[in-house]
């Protein structure tokens, strides 16, 4: 099976499809998830500091065999490490957790705290070659005030994304920039009521898969990265298993109509702010 890339705004070419490690525990668990997935054909980790995992995926990395720069790490920080001076700290312990010496993609995790300090703190990260692309994370209401102070425009900003809630509107805001989206709940957080879609379902006895399958397709041909998450080597296997088909126009019309802008998840600005009272370890 061929992996699809994306181009980024830098002109770095990024592994559309990846693993997900979101709640995956360190250590043997992430480490045996990211080398079957290596083995299947995957190149790209999605982790976060956040995620407590960030060791797990270095070591992987690491045993894989593959040349680091085979492999499209995505991590991001989180907002008790934002602020000039202190932003620049974290990203280099992030360097030691996952043992390498750039990441591909840093992503700023939320949007709450000092995001401006952590944005010129990950563009001299890019200058200093420690970091290759930056990014966003659950960025909305504070959007337009950080592209308004980013030199480096966002080379991907990284949302909830599904059939229901395809994000077409952020896309518009995000075109001129050339900031490609990343899908995460990228199965509608597994919901089984839009698994059982009759669109998705007819869809997937057509090119035989399962909807799942179907939908992950869809998010190749909408132009997101997506990455969903998985231990299960089999469940691995089968959301890698999309690259031996593609949905026609008409195909994609018929899935678009499933768009009634359900979300899984939507926090206010207030809510959002608890976050800066959670630290995650070093």
């Amino acid at each position: 099976m061929t992996q699809t890339y994306l181009t980024l705004n830098n002109g770095l070419k990024m592994p559309q499809f990846g693993l997900g490690v979101y709640l995956v525990p360190d250590g043997k668990d992430t480490i045996e998830a990211c080398l079957n997935a290596f083995k299947l054909g995957y190149r790209h980790i999605d982790t976060a500091h956040a995620y407590q995992n960030e060791r797990g995926v270095g070591e992987a990395v690491k045993q894989s065999g593959l040349k680091r720069d085979e492999i499209w790490i995505t991590t991001k920080l989180w907002p008790s490490e934002y602020g000039e001076g202190k932003t620049i700290e974290a990203i280099d312990k992030m360097l030691k957790r996952l043992q390498t010496d750039y990441i591909d993609l840093l992503l700023l995790h939320q949007q709450v705290g000092d995001y401006i300090g952590a944005w010129k703190d990950m563009e001299k990260a890019v200058k200093a070659g420690k970091v290759k692309s930056i990014g966003i994370s659950n960025f909305s209401e504070n959007l337009e005030e950080l592209l308004f102070h980013a030199t480096i425009k966002p080379a991907a900003i990284q949302v909830e994304c599904h059939p229901y809630f395809p994000q077409h509107e952020l896309k518009k805001r995000m075109a001129e920039f050339g900031t490609i989206l990343e899908s995460w709940y990228p199965l509608g957080h597994g919901d089984t009521k839009l698994l059982n879609e009759p669109v998705l379902k007819a869809l997937a006895t057509k090119y035989n898969k399962t909807p799942a399958q179907i939908i992950l397709r869809w998010h190749i041909e909408e132009g997101n990265s997506v990455f969903p998450k998985s231990t299960n080597p089999a469940h691995i296997k089968e959301n890698f298993d999309i690259f031996d088909f593609a949905l026609t126009a008409e195909d994609m019309q018929e899935i678009a109509k499933l768009d009634n802008g359900q979300r899984y998840y939507n926090a206010t600005l207030e809510e959002q702010k608890r976050f800066l009272g959670w630290k995650p370890a070093d």
